[in-house]
């Protein structure tokens, strides 16, 4: 099984949110574990960068997105899924947009994701990270 983890979740287990980050880490596991494939768009590490830095220090950032890294696959953006997402209107958020292409290009079964209404019209369906839990764990 193949999932595109979606920045929120990774989110989740870098700023240690609650009630969240129990549940992402027991993904980013199984894909440490290889019980999944995982992936990440690469848009998802400057974007968590971004977000961490007010919790962590540049050097802590560097770090924790090394690890990612090596836990799951990154995904990369390139003009064609950059004009495919641009030419998509039915997504109303772009990132999202992005995430659903790399998913689609990494042949995922799920995009895991807090925000499923997002992908609403998804090629990919998008799954609770609870959810994927009950069902694969």
């Amino acid at each position: 099984m193949r999932v595109l983890i979606d920045t929120n979740v990774l989110a989740d287990l870098l700023l240690g949110r609650e009630p969240y980050y129990d549940i992402a880490y027991d993904i980013l596991t199984m894909c440490a574990d290889k019980k999944v494939y995982g992936y990440i768009a690469a848009h998802s590490i400057p974007n968590l960068f971004y977000i961490l830095r007010k919790s962590l220090t540049k050097e802590e950032r560097r770090e924790a997105l090394k690890d990612i890294c090596q836990i799951v696959k990154v995904e990369g953006i390139d003009s064609f899924k950059i004009l495919s997402a641009l030419d998509n209107e039915d997504f109303s958020d772009f990132e999202d947009c992005l995430q659903e292409e790399c998913a689609v290009a990494v042949s995922a079964d799920y995009i895991v994701t807090r925000n499923t209404k997002d992908f609403a019209s998804s090629r990919v369906p998008a799954i609770l990270p609870n959810e994927f839990l009950k069902k694969y764990a």
